[in-house]
């Protein structure tokens, strides 16, 4: 399919299905949640898609919002395609916000419809809806909301398939898609607007990398990352794009059986995931003896040397032969056997985590966007992955570095706009160059490099910039560090705020940290630490949705903690 003369991303589904022509009774979405379930075929959906959007025609004229509060499941794709045909955006809403952000949110894009799974989310939006907002939802709680299964089995018809099989073909790719909020890490969420073109032309870049991945097979997916979330939405094209089969997690708590299930042969997930698996296969490497901690410790070492281009001698090549069969394939038959790629964007992957989960036979690509960018920029190839960048920028996008290191970005993936921000939107895109906020550089064979982000810089008082995010992500290789904060704008050192579950930790954490010291600069070592039990989640109001520190918010909780420590 040539993507550049599709004009919408409701014409990319249909244009697939047509595509399909003899298969479209072949399994495409399920839920895990629902284990007796069975998987909706491509021409279900395409007829639910058809039936819901006829009737959401009623309600919207074209432009207009459509919120759409859910988790993860089957009618969650079958809802954003029918609020686009039938004219619509999508606003997609986090599961896991705060009321003020669902309060700020529903007053900032007065959504006509609100689309809720259950009564469960309805609860968390019913106070800031008015009257005249259309509430739909996925399961039949309430005699005064319509569900989408009431809707389609009423209009069921076959006669009217034959009226409602012209989709939607007065969409251009200028016209608005959806407006994602950014969770943002201070003030109120922005919404991003991204349109048709851009999030098709992301689908282009990435059908070039996915497809050496998968060649000729179908490819499956274990979608757990929140569609809300810019990169999900925008993977869950791909995946029409590709013909996959889609299941959708139970939960983050349930995602390695549900791999075990589900056999993926891609996953796309944001570095804290990768992070937490780090930990956890680390810490059961850490107890293994004798023979078997030889040979993992081979494995390692073997893996990284391949990861990295490096000559094996013959004695390698032999004892490389045995690390495959006896580690790797282990490994790999725990996340189910099939699984060609991890996907890592949202943020910036430790290099220390990428080589280690290549090396044991999971290979990791790491990526870069932003929720701007409709959100990917540049990706690792397989075959060529360089750890220590993000890849070569996509070929539907241009990159380039700035005078003082920041990363800009041109092209039809770059967003609209903020929503209602005209302001806000004219001082990060400047000349049609997105302005990231990222700082890196371009690497001799043209990959990308992050080396900072601009925002997120402590000035000590020497007037050094030092990296938080860097030292953090140090800190938390170790498997008794759950996470960590590190704080000194404008202070003579830095100190950190470290979460661990257990007091008897600390001397094994000062350990760590001494040795961690030397291997950093002068300004970057951290001098004191204060020890607290308390993690930093999205409910307590310390992560963002996309699982980024809220500095501000922790600051505002632990700021007089952190000062003693001077």
């Amino acid at each position: 399919m040539e993507l550049n003369n599709i004009n919408s991303l409701v014409e990319l589904f249909f244009e697939k299905y047509k595509e399909k022509k003899e298969s479209i009774n072949q399994p495409f979405l399920k839920w895990l949640k629902n284990s007796d379930d069975n998987f909706l075929t491509w021409e279900q959906v395409r007829n639910n898609i058809f039936f819901f959007s006829d009737y959401l025609s009623k309600c919207l004229s074209k432009g207009d919002r459509c919120v759409l509060l859910s988790e993860n499941r089957p009618e969650w794709l079958v809802a954003d395609i029918a609020i686009m045909n039938a004219g619509g955006v999508t606003v997609p809403l986090f599961t896991t916000y705060s009321e003020k952000d669902y309060e700020y949110i529903i007053n900032d894009c007065k959504p006509k419809v609100c689309i809720i799974s259950n009564d469960v989310q309805f609860k968390k939006i019913k106070k800031y809806i008015t009257n005249e907002t259309k509430v739909i939802s996925f399961e039949n709680f309430d005699q005064k909301i319509e569900s989408i299964k009431t809707i389609v089995e009423k209009n069921f018809e076959r006669d009217k398939l034959n009226i409602l099989n012209n989709y939607n073909k007065e969409i251009i790719r200028k016209d608005l898609a959806c407006i994602i909020y950014t969770s943002g890490t201070t003030g109120n969420p922005k919404g991003v607007m991204l349109s048709h073109g851009g999030i098709l032309s992301n689908c282009e870049g990435a059908q070039e990398i996915l497809d050496s991945l998968v060649k000729n097979e179908k490819p499956v997916f274990l979608t757990w990352l929140p569609l809300s979330h810019s990169y999900e939405h925008t993977v869950q094209f791909v995946q029409i794009l590709l013909g996959a089969k889609v299941y959708y997690a139970e939960s983050l708590e349930k995602l390695l059986p549900n791999m075990a299930v589900a056999k993926p042969t891609i996953m796309t997930a944001v570095p804290r995931f990768y992070q937490n698996l780090y930990s956890k296969i680390s810490l059961n490497f850490s107890k293994q003896k004798g023979f078997k901690k030889k040979l993992i410790e081979s494995t390692i070492y073997l893996g990284t040397k391949n990861l990295n281009k490096e000559k094996l001698n013959l004695s390698e090549k032999f004892v490389d032969f045995f690390c495959e069969k006896l580690v790797r394939r282990k490994v790999k038959k725990q996340f189910g056997g099939k699984l060609k790629a991890f996907v890592s964007g949202g943020g910036a992957l430790d290099k220390k985590i990428g080589e280690f989960l290549n090396s044991i036979g999971l290979p990791t690509l790491q990526g870069y966007g932003l929720t701007e960018t409709s959100p990917v920029v540049s990706c690792n190839i397989p075959g060529k992955i360089k750890i220590e960048t993000v890849g070569l920028p996509f070929k539907t996008n241009k990159v380039k570095i700035a005078e003082d290191g920041e990363i800009l970005v041109k092209g039809e993936n770059v967003m609209l706009g903020y929503w209602n921000m005209k302001k806000e939107t004219d001082e990060i895109i400047k000349d049609g160059w997105l302005h990231t906020g990222d700082i890196g550089e371009i690497t001799e064979d043209g990959n990308l490099k992050i080396t900072d982000r601009k925002k997120e810089i402590i000035v000590n008082l020497g007037g050094d910039n030092i990296s938080p995010s860097k030292i953090e992500n140090l800190l938390c290789l170790n498997e008794k560090i759950k996470q960590s904060f590190v704080y000194g704008d404008k202070k003579t050192y830095l100190v950190a705020l470290i979460v661990s579950e257990i007091e008897e930790n600390k001397k094994e954490i000062e350990n760590y940290l001494e040795k961690l010291n030397k291997s950093l600069s002068l300004v970057e070592k951290v001098k004191k630490f204060k020890l607290i039990k308390e993690e930093f989640t999205i409910e307590n109001g310390m992560l963002t949705p996309t699982l980024k520190l809220k500095r501000k918010k922790i600051l505002e909780r632990y700021e007089d903690d952190l000062e003693k420590l001077y």
